[in-house]
């Protein structure tokens, strides 16, 4: 049986995703990932999802200073979602790129994918279902909810399980959605002061 990654420590420059390269996200909290990389990115934000897609970003429940940044691209296909996903990243102006394909990434599109973030030094985050992601991914995080011991917590648990440049490691947070503050929490349930995300 496998070991389980180490819990990580409070260090908010762990969570950033390596710039100018894509990543993926799976798990029912992928959204919220992504949402909270958002409020890490200056600049424009393009979110590409399919036009059949049921549930879109709402304006007005997003961290702060993110909806006014935020340009949300729908497509008719697949193969418009993946050529939108890279046009945006070959973008130098273009903060964070966060995509939405609905099936599965093959090892051609995440190659492309990753020479058009190279291209615009550009982030890019891919949002897929468990098992649908491409080897040529910088990382991949298991973003999951966790139970919460008080009404006004939102405890998430983002797991690195896959990274090309360093270890696999397990973060559990507590972050409210509103600015990039979150709460680190220790195994044993302890909250730790608020980190203020680094600029």
């Amino acid at each position: 049986m496998p070991a389980s990654p180490p819990l990580a420590e409070a260090d908010p420059l762990s969570l950033s995703l390596c710039p100018a390269r894509v990543h993926e996200a799976e798990g029912r909290a992928r959204r919220g990932f992504a949402l909270f990389q958002a409020t890490r990115h200056d600049g424009p934000l393009v979110w590409i999802l399919p036009r059949h897609a049921p549930q879109t970003p709402l304006l007005r429940g997003l961290p702060e200073g993110v909806g006014a940044r935020l340009y949300l691209v729908r497509t008719q296909s697949e193969t418009d979602l993946l050529w939108t996903a890279e046009e945006a990243l070959r973008c130098p102006a273009v903060g964070l790129v966060v995509a939405e394909p609905g099936d599965p990434l093959s090892l051609t599109a995440g190659r492309r994918l990753q020479l058009a973030a190279e291209a615009g030094k550009t982030t890019g985050l891919m949002l897929l279902q468990s098992g649908q992601g491409s080897n040529a991914a910088e990382t991949r995080w298991a973003c999951e909810q966790l139970p919460s011991p008080a009404p006004d917590s939102t405890l998430q648990q983002w797991e690195l399980i896959k990274n090309k440049k360093g270890t696999l490691k397990l973060w559990t947070v507590d972050w409210h959605g509103e600015t990039s503050a979150f709460h680190m929490v220790s195994a044993a349930g302890e909250r730790h002061e608020p980190a203020e995300t680094p600029r």
